[in-house]
């Protein structure tokens, strides 16, 4: 299924707030404040709702790792510097107030959409916070375990079975999909390095949530511009930094694959 949006034909102007000095704010198109590595699942959202929705905009990408931030941005990303002069933040937020104002189809005020985007928060296990690894960590470190994983798969596949179609409230690509997107994303290739054939995209497991990967694939504006790829994802797991005194975590063999 192809959007009916077409991403920018021209990637946006893209300014690192860590090697740059203060940039010019548009007066005609959004500024999006993103996390500087394309690791923050929050700003993914944002940054896909542009896309999807073929938004000219610039984005500066902020150090959210404890480095400085510059003195024209506070607070956490994701955020949104609008034409009139207002600032923004809340991923979920700005992509309802996205889908308002450019009509994108993203059915931004359809109740079950809604119930959908907060039955993420009800399915997704409590964890540490981390950009580089959502929702997979204990707070001593050590990995989730398996069974928490495959409950949250299995309870996000049930969702997905509610409604025809592949996508979380039928055949449209919805809000709904860009809630859960960045994290079910992270999720496809970093398990299978935590746990043993643990794979959130196996047809036989997870019958509806594989249909909803391959219809992701299938959204240019996602596919070819905001997915991150898998070994990527993978290598981000062997960096220090998950609470476990300093130490990357433990992974199996499926780093490599």
């Amino acid at each position: 299924r192809v959007s009916p949006h077409s991403p920018q034909d021209e990637a946006p102007v893209s300014i690192d707030s860590v090697l740059a000095s203060t940039p010019s704010f548009s007066s005609t198109k959004p500024t999006l404040f993103r996390e500087r590595h394309g690791w923050c699942p929050y700003s993914e959202r944002v940054w896909l709702t542009l896309e999807y929705g073929g938004i000219e905009y610039d984005e500066i990408r902020i150090d959210n790792t404890g480095g400085g931030q510059p003195s024209y941005f506070s607070g956490q990303t994701p955020q949104l510097h609008w034409p009139d002069g207002k600032t923004q933040g809340e991923s979920m937020d700005l992509v309802y107030a996205l889908d308002q104002k450019y009509n994108l189809g993203l059915k931004s005020d359809d109740e079950y959409v809604r119930e959908c985007v907060r039955e993420f928060s009800n399915i997704f296990p409590r964890a540490r916070p981390s950009s580089r690894a959502a929702y997979l960590f204990q707070y001593n470190g050590e990995p989730l375990s398996r069974q928490t994983f495959e409950q949250t798969l299995q309870k996000a596949n049930e969702l997905l079975g509610k409604t025809d179609g592949n996508f979380f409230c039928g055949d449209d690509f919805t809000a709904a999909d860009i809630a859960w997107a960045p994290f079910l994303e992270r999720y496809r290739f970093q398990l299978p390095c935590l746990h043993e054939n643990l794979y959130p995209d196996d047809v036989f497991s997870y019958f509806h949530l594989s249909d909803w990967y391959t219809a992701m694939e299938l959204l240019p504006a996602y596919a070819c511009r905001v997915q991150g790829d898998a070994a990527s994802w993978r290598k981000v797991l062997n960096m220090a930094g998950f609470g476990n005194a300093g130490v990357p975590a433990e992974l199996n063999g499926n780093i490599d694959t």
